[in-house]
């Protein structure tokens, strides 16, 4: 049997976009919402404690940074696109990213899935 294993967490990080042009450099809360898939051996899918250290390692990255030093034009689908594929790189095998969410404060979000 499968099953999905959820992990929310949030981290404070600048940005400027270009959509147009360049937006001024400001700041967001992100609401982080991971979630894998696998098979469930022994009881459980992955430990909750091992998908905990994974995704906060790469949101550790990005906690109280300006994600332009990081990313090349920052949006939200560039970012969660970004954080997945070091997500991806982490996982054991047989469990893989089905979902992400990524929230720039409470009203903007996107979701990425697999």
């Amino acid at each position: 049997m499968r099953a999905r294993v959820i992990y929310r967490t949030s981290f404070d990080a600048a940005h400027a976009v270009k959509i147009e042009e360049w937006e001024e450099l400001h700041g967001h809360t992100f609401f982080l919402e991971v979630i894998v898939e696998g098979e469930i051996k022994k009881g459980y899918v992955i430990d909750f404690l091992k998908l905990k250290k994974i995704v906060d390692g790469v949101v550790n990255e990005l906690d109280h940074r300006n994600l332009n030093k990081i990313i090349d034009n920052p949006t939200a689908e560039n970012l969660a696109l970004w954080i997945s594929e070091k997500i991806k790189k982490n996982l054991p095998g047989g469990v893989k990213l089905k979902k992400l969410s990524l929230w720039e404060g409470n009203e903007f979000g996107v979701e990425l899935e697999w």
